[in-house]
């Protein structure tokens, strides 16, 4: 893709809502797999953004802790439409999968109620072939020399062999640091060394440093407000902005921390918590959803739509500030010659992080036998080579496997 190809265009937070709206409704596979969605929807399809500035923004919201997924929609709409934009972005890719938690909350009695297990394994064999089509096509820009495979290749491995949050942020500074170092002065793939390729943001520097201060604010104030006034609602939100606020890595990473925060003092059972999770598993969109849920079964006030509503709302606001506030130096920060080789080592990084999670957790859980690897396969040539849009691999990975599985 050149240059002269990306959408210059403003979007209106209409069109964002009922974009993210679809991909909230169709993306399966967890938050690697919500990379592969976005990459083919706005950088192949729509061209809103470069290959370059997409993994620039991937980058950066992997050093924020938070849903990175959820940041880099977030992000997405930020630059197409400002902070309607975001909120769009946000809205409709969380807002599906928030529902049908918080509809699980009520049909909790019945343990059948879930996916069936041959939907559920087509889904996973779809998330093979998303990740395995992202690191595919990222490789392909931004792995353009030794050095960068050498990094790519380190940073799976490291990933692969000492799996956790702070091992993978860890690597990241390491290759943005061996980026910054060795990288210094490079060409960035897919970009013309000007503002070409450039997505500008017009997030105002007073803004963002308004959100930064909104989220130590809301970090270090909310529990002493809650305590000082005594409120089930303020306790439950600082809960729930606390665990967002200091997780890095997203995803499933989020679950042990919110099982001290919510099981230990008794405020969900342990057997709902680990229905919920279940359920959550076979569900698109962002897994912090499950908030909703946590909120809504929680065996103290605030329950039902009140407690999901203020959970699913404090697990989010911390990571849609850290965007808001990171997105406007992020903007100056591209044109750093220092800069620009940092984000050359991230983006290589990146490629390391789709590679290791396409082995593990993705393609151990999926591949299975070989009926899986032929599924798998096929399925990444329908995106990769024919070009089919995502949400008919989709419905094509979920028929297969109810018909194949059962």
């Amino acid at each position: 893709m050149t240059a002269t190809t990306i959408s210059r265009d403003r979007t209106s937070a209409w069109t964002i809502l009922q974009v993210f709206l679809r991909l909230g409704l169709s993306s399966f596979g967890g938050p690697i797999a919500h990379l592969g969605y976005f990459r083919q929807e706005f950088v192949t399809r729509r061209r809103w953004l470069s290959e370059h500035a997409y993994a620039d923004l991937v980058a950066v919201c992997q050093f924020l802790p938070g849903p990175s997924s959820s940041q880099v929609g977030i992000g997405i709409g930020l630059l197409r439409a400002g902070l309607p934009g975001g909120l769009a972005a946000w809205l409709g890719f969380t807002l599906p999968s928030a529902l049908l938690m918080w509809g699980f909350a009520f049909v909790l009695h019945d343990p059948d109620m879930s996916v069936p297990l041959g939907i559920g394994h087509g889904l996973k064999l779809v998330a093979v072939a998303v990740v395995a089509q992202a690191v595919w096509g990222m490789a392909k820009s931004f792995c353009t020399d030794s050095l960068r495979i050498g990094i790519a290749m380190v940073f799976a491995l490291w990933v692969l062999l000492e799996p956790g949050a702070w091992v993978q942020l860890g690597g990241i500074i390491i290759a943005g640091v061996m980026g910054l170092v060795l990288l210094r002065g490079a060409p960035i793939a897919g970009a013309r060394g000007g503002d070409e390729d450039a997505v500008h943001s017009t997030l105002g520097h007073r803004m963002a440093l308004a959100a930064l201060g909104g989220f130590f604010a809301l970090l270090v104030g909310l529990p002493a407000l809650a305590q000082a006034l005594d409120s089930p609602v303020l306790r439950v939100a600082a809960a729930f902005d606390r665990v967002s606020s200091l997780v890095f890595g997203g995803g499933h990473v989020v679950l042990p921390l919110l099982q001290t925060a919510i099981v230990r003092p008794g405020w969900v059972s342990q057997a709902h918590f680990l229905a919920g999770y279940g359920a959550a598993q076979a569900l698109p969109g962002p897994l912090f959803s499950f908030a909703a849920f946590l909120g809504a079964v929680m065996q103290r006030p605030p329950q039902g739509w009140v407690g999901a509503t203020v959970a699913l709302v404090a697990i989010f606001l911390p990571a849609f500030l850290l965007v808001v506030a990171v997105l406007p130096y992020w903007q100056r920060l591209r044109h750093s010659t220092y800069a620009r080789g940092a984000l050359a080592g991230l983006n290589a990084a990146v490629v390391g992080l789709l590679l290791a999670a396409l082995y593990d957790p993705v393609w151990v859980n999926a591949v299975l036998t070989r009926q899986d690897f032929a599924l798998a396969l096929g399925l990444f040539a329908a995106l990769a080579f024919w070009k089919t849009p995502p949400w008919m691999v989709v419905l094509a990975g979920a028929f297969a496997g109810w018909i194949v599985y059962g």
